[in-house]
């Protein structure tokens, strides 16, 4: 059975720090890509990150760029979302996400909600100004 399990969020004051897990289990990930996404009250759900093991490439929106990092352990079957320089904007609920790898970089798609088969419950992530 695949899950998703994120974690990590929390409160935090801006310009401050959180990071992120999401631990997979019931497949590998040479198999699927895991996206990163945020949903703000009264917003839609919205793109932030994605990681791609099996073709060595990262993605990001660009309201995160130069802010957010995402990385993996590929032995812990966990993803990370590393976010530094908090906004109060950045106030959302985190899902993370996966989807079956083509064998190319999903770079025109991964931000894409359809594209991801399996969901993760979210992790709130709060930021006080």
């Amino acid at each position: 059975e695949v899950q998703l399990q994120a974690s990590g969020g929390g409160l935090v004051q801006a310009g401050g720090s959180l990071r992120l897990s999401c631990v997979a289990s019931g497949f590998s990930f040479e198999d699927f890509d895991i996206g990163w996404f945020r949903q703000a009250p009264g917003k839609e759900r919205e793109e932030v990150s994605c990681i791609s093991s099996s073709t060595d490439s990262t993605f990001y929106a660009d309201s995160v760029k130069g802010r957010f990092t995402i990385s993996s352990d590929n032995a812990k079957n966990t993803v990370y979302l590393q976010m530094k320089s908090l906004k109060p904007e950045d106030t959302a609920v985190y899902f993370c996400a996966a989807m079956a790898v083509t064998g190319v970089p999903p770079k025109t798609y991964w931000m894409f909600r359809a594209v991801y088969e399996y969901w993760g419950q979210g992790t709130l992530v709060t930021v006080s100004s």
